[in-house]
């Protein structure tokens, strides 16, 4: 039997004091973050709070203006540094129409260098725990939504990161499809034990998959409520109507609504001009 897996003494991801400007435009101020290893923290807030933009730093595509802290794997970092170090999925699939499900869901490991019959073989043996077994020769357009969906999860699980950064990857399912892909993801995450971020605009979701909330400010964004979820795993379906659940639900609604207030007030007394 294998010994423990060895984990960084510190946060896995760890943000502090960080500011975002875009010209006149202050995306977030103040903002403090830290993900330990093997957490599912989820993320709401109102629209245009900088949910995007804490994405976007922590994938290394935005550096943080200075003066802020961020440190991965115990140790200061730039955020391009984190570049191709964690594994991003955003709102789209962005599946590429000519290749077929497996040949989709190697594309990140088959461009980093792994040889693509190696890619093929180790993508074979995933799919029945993606429930893609049996189509791994149809293309994007013979796939229904959710299942396009579990092929680019698929893609992101493959290109083997400890953190991985999830962008709303229900938001366009249907109801149904969508409570589905949260139970199915619940698995999968279970299963590999990755440490996920996960972008929301749904409260029930954001309690359903998560270990704790992170609810943020209308813009600038910083955190304004962080709920630690103390439900039971694994979280099953009858959760949703559970008094505990409607308890810590009610809670993140109300921090919500009084920041989405905010952002509306703030557009409304906005010159049409500006």
């Amino acid at each position: 039997m294998s010994g423990p897996i060895s984990t960084p003494a510190g946060p896995l991801l760890e943000m502090r004091n960080i500011h975002k400007t875009f010209g006149p435009v202050q995306a977030v101020a103040g903002l403090d973050v830290a993900i330990a290893p093997g957490e599912l923290v989820t993320v709401v807030g109102p629209s245009g709070c900088g949910k995007s933009t804490l994405f976007n730093m922590v994938a290394g595509l935005d550096e943080p203006d200075a003066g802020g802290v961020l440190r991965f794997e115990d140790r200061s970092v730039h955020a391009h540094e984190l570049l191709g170090r964690v594994s991003f999925m955003p709102q789209r699939d962005l599946l590429l129409p000519w290749r077929t499900v497996i040949d989709n869901a190697i594309l990140a490991i088959e461009i980093e260098g792994m040889p693509r019959a190696e890619a093929r073989a180790l993508a074979l043996r995933m799919l029945p725990e993606f429930g893609l077994a049996g189509f791994e020769n149809q293309y994007p357009h013979q796939l229904s939504g959710g299942m396009r969906q579990r092929v680019a999860l698929m893609r992101t699980f493959m290109f083997k990161r400890d953190l991985m950064l999830l962008d709303e990857p229900f938001g366009a399912l249907d109801a149904l499809t969508r409570t589905m892909m949260q139970r199915w993801l619940l698995d999968v995450w279970q299963q590999h034990k990755r440490t996920i971020l996960f972008i929301t605009h749904d409260v029930d979701e954001a309690l359903f998959l998560g270990d704790r909330v992170l609810a943020m400010t209308a813009r600038p964004g910083r955190i304004k409520l962080e709920l630690k979820v103390d439900l039971p795993r694994p979280r099953k379906p009858e959760l949703l109507t559970d008094p505990a659940f409607i308890r810590q639900k009610r809670i993140l609604l109300d921090a919500i609504e009084e920041e989405s207030m905010k952002s509306f007030q703030a557009t409304a007394a906005r010159p049409a001009h500006a």
